[in-house]
């Protein structure tokens, strides 16, 4: 789903009672604390959804495919998503469905 799809759902659910601009905001604002709360290191709960987090990865010995040379892989930062136990619940409720 991309973003349009969502604000239009968010749009049918509220009966049009804000207009997509003001929730395409809403929307903005919300993904830019994440953002910032991963920015600083910091995690990001979402109740019901999940959280955020970051994640370091270790430097290592890696290797071009290509041309089988080894090469010193940085440490890297890379973002984590946990999903929660309510998420869990309803995605595997879903499959039973189908």
């Amino acid at each position: 789903m991309v973003r349009s799809e969502i604000i239009s759902k968010l749009s049918k659910r509220i009966h049009h009672k804000l207009k997509k601009e003001d929730l395409d905001k809403i929307l903005q604002i919300t993904s830019d604390t994440i953002f910032q709360g991963i920015k600083e290191n910091r995690s990001t709960e979402l109740r019901g959804f999940g959280r955020f987090s970051i994640k370091e990865l270790k430097e290592k010995i890696a290797r071009n495919p290509r041309t089988g040379d080894k090469f010193q892989s940085p440490k890297k930062k890379s973002v984590s998503f946990r999903m929660s136990v309510e998420l869990k619940k309803r995605i595997n409720e879903y499959r039973k469905e189908n």
